[in-house]
């Protein structure tokens, strides 16, 4: 849950940077993303889970600060209903937001890209209890792809004519199995065993295996 929010604006940066930040040509694809963000996956729990996401709201490179806290406000009334809980997590946001205290030791800035980031509240978060439940709760969540109308793998070996009657869940699970095997094989064909597969900064958005195109089976049209 942690890394969907800011995997989609980096998504979007790069299909600029590609097009050479000309409105004129990433513009129709940016608003196919914006449309299938907006009505099917953007939710206030994608903005808390990016700002309790350390690797991401501690990195200086990330811009939007003010729009993941207004989630995360939203997520703490609806996720707390007891109004003394939520004063103690607001009451304890200052130290992580700050890098205060346990926040603020080395060993847990050098750990904020390197593992999980529930790992990480669990480890660091012993001196706000309230906001490290809180966090542990968010993080925890599982991203799914069910709410789409259809998951259009780019996977010869799942897009195929035998398989693209799957039911969405089986479907869902392949995708993950082989997307997961990819991002395995590539680490370890570059000696990074240890490489976190969801440390943004080490994929490259557009390797060839994920940007080609998937051939289209009979009767299908791509024009929605």
């Amino acid at each position: 849950m942690g890394y969907l929010y800011d995997a989609m604006e980096r998504a979007k940066e790069n299909i600029k940077a590609r097009c050479n930040n000309k409105v004129s040509l990433f513009s129709p694809f940016t608003r196919i993303i914006d449309s299938r963000w907006d009505r099917q996956l953007h939710s206030p729990l994608h903005a808390a889970g990016c700002f309790l996401n350390p690797g991401i709201y501690y990195s200086p490179n990330f811009k939007n600060k003010n729009e993941v806290i207004r989630g995360f406000n939203s997520c703490v009334m609806k996720m707390e209903l007891d109004p003394d809980n939520q004063d103690k997590i607001i009451a304890e946001l200052d130290l992580y937001k700050n890098a205060i205290g346990e926040f603020g030791h080395s060993l847990a800035i050098r750990q904020r890209d390197k593992i999980n980031p529930v790992a990480w509240w669990t480890q660091f978060g012993c001196e706000v209890p309230t906001l490290q439940r809180f966090a542990v709760r968010v993080l925890s969540q599982c991203c799914s792809a069910t709410g789409c109308e259809r998951n259009w793998s780019t996977f010869d070996f799942i897009h195929s004519k035998k398989r693209n009657r799957l039911v969405h869940k089986r479907l869902n699970d392949l995708v993950f199995v082989r997307y997961n095997l990819k991002l395995r094989e590539r680490s370890i064909k570059k000696g990074r065993d240890a490489l976190d597969p969801i440390n943004l900064e080490n994929i490259d958005l557009m390797e060839e295996w994920v940007g080609e195109e998937s051939e289209l089976l009979d009767g299908e049209d791509l024009d929605w």
